[in-house]
């Protein structure tokens, strides 16, 4: 989460109850027929949302599900541009006619996230390639993950940009940004190329942490090449790349957009590009772990879904700069709008240094401040600034597996009273009461509360 993650959802039935499902984008966000409508439906039941949580993978599964390249083709007589799928890797054929119905919707919600600058596109003669990442996720909480390389096709003169778009139901943004590399390398050649590559890929299977498979390939002019891709050991962190939050913001201002996080609130990031906005907020989302984010997710919000920043519900999206103004001018409540181009808060709801005890807050500061002028992998890095806010969560929650009380089938039943009282600092009980109160903590309970063993990050 991304993340590695705008996230679309696609499912037969409405989990709001009103019928025939159409498409859920974002989490609760939903696209068919009046967007305005959908949007007001999508937030009268916030608590049915899906997690944005990635899921672990231990391995063997394939790759991915899909290779797709989305182009611009002209609309009409018109000057503006309409996003379509050009080329599918593999055809799926023989499919039940549900199954074909399902392809179909989620195919027809891609191209919309992978250029979600709106159709007003002229040729270029020059484009600095993207790598970004959208989440789909379907009603039952499985996950598809579009990972995604934006650049102009080989060529002279002006000319427009495409997307090479992956699917798959894994998240590994730092692996997949590898494999399209390689893909890159090839569509400078001939998309001829790239279909032996991804066939013998989708054969491989995906490696356990810390394993690595590696890949034959041919390449014309260059021979065969061996392509090793290796997942990291820690597998929770493989879908962030914190380095870009990192870039674009102090300690400090993490640390705020973290606490309005902690308590659900609504954000926003702009920047210009989509890699930044991508990373930033699957890296925003990723501070919470092992909380998930149970709220409207979308990594980089389409043109045509810009009244979502209007939903009264929770919210966590990126928006492109060039949609400053309109969202400055949207009727939008109390919410956190983060400029990550020049590092600065634009609207806040101005209690953000008091979320979180002071002395928790200093602990934070002064664990993200020890080391940072050190080289660090990607790995050490995330690790580095997941650490401290993990350790928050065990000195304010730590102790929760010690109130959960146990009927005889295993069943457990939450003490949330005793729980907050049992914490003898006053700051931490304050920020304990309301805590408890979220859907961040309340899935996390039920969770535990189901199973005898604790979820994974508090122990």
């Amino acid at each position: 989460m991304a993340a590695p993650r705008g996230e679309v959802a696609w499912n037969h039935t409405d989990p709001l109850g009103h019928g025939p499902l159409r498409y859920q984008v974002g989490l609760g966000v939903l696209v068919s027929g009046s967007l305005q409508d959908n949007l007001r439906d999508a937030v009268k039941e916030p608590e049915r949302a899906q997690e944005h949580c990635l899921p672990p993978f231990a391995g063997g599964q394939h790759f991915f599900e899909y290779l797709l390249v989305v182009s611009l083709k002209k609309k009409g007589s018109g000057a503006d541009y309409e996003p379509t799928i050009t080329y599918q890797f593999p055809k799926r054929e023989n499919l039940l006619r549900g199954q074909q119905e399902e392809e179909e919707r989620l195919l027809g919600a891609i191209p919309l996230f992978c250029f979600p600058d709106g159709n007003e596109w002229a040729p270029l003669t020059e484009y600095p390639r993207e790598t970004f990442s959208f989440v789909l996720t379907n009603v039952d909480g499985s996950r598809k993950i579009g990972y995604c390389r934006r650049l102009l096709p080989a060529g002279r003169g002006p000319r427009l940009p495409k997307v090479y778009c992956i699917i798959s139901c894994i998240g590994c943004f730092g692996l997949f940004s590898k494999i399209l590399d390689e893909v890159e390398k090839r569509h400078q050649i001939s998309m001829a190329v790239i279909y032996p590559f991804m066939q013998g890929l989708r054969e491989a299977a995906f490696p356990a942490p810390g394993k690595t498979v590696t890949l034959k390939s041919f390449i014309p002019d260059s021979g065969t090449e061996f392509i090793s891709l290796t997942r990291p050991l820690d597998s929770h962190l493989e879908h962030v790349d914190f380095s870009s939050l990192l870039r674009c913001l102090r300690f400090e201002q993490i640390l705020q957009i973290f606490a309005s996080a902690v308590l659900e609130r609504r954000i926003i990031f702009l920047a210009e590009g989509l890699s930044t906005l991508s990373q930033c907020i699957h890296a925003a989302a990723a501070l919470l772990y092992p909380f998930s984010w149970a709220h409207t997710y979308i990594p980089v919000v389409p043109e045509r879904l810009l009244d979502t920043v209007c939903c009264p519900t929770p919210f966590m999206v990126g928006v492109q700069m060039r949609f400053q103004q309109q969202v400055m001018d949207s009727p939008m409540e109390e919410v956190l709008l983060v400029n990550l181009c020049e590092g600065t808060f634009l609207m806040s709801v101005g209690d953000e240094k008091d979320i979180l005890p002071p002395k928790l807050q200093d602990d934070i500061l002064d664990s993200l401040g020890q080391g940072t002028n050190e080289p660090q992998t990607s790995e050490q890095l995330n690790e580095h600034v997941s650490g401290p806010f993990v350790q928050f969560f065990v000195k304010t929650v730590g102790h929760y597996a010690s109130y959960i009380k146990r009927e005889a089938n295993g069943q457990g039943h939450f003490q949330e009273r005793a729980f907050y009282k049992a914490l003898t600092s006053k700051a931490n009980r304050r920020f304990v009461k309301k805590f408890v109160k979220t859907q961040l903590f309340s899935l996390f309970i039920q969770e535990a509360e189901k199973s005898r063993n604790p979820p994974a990050g508090i122990r």
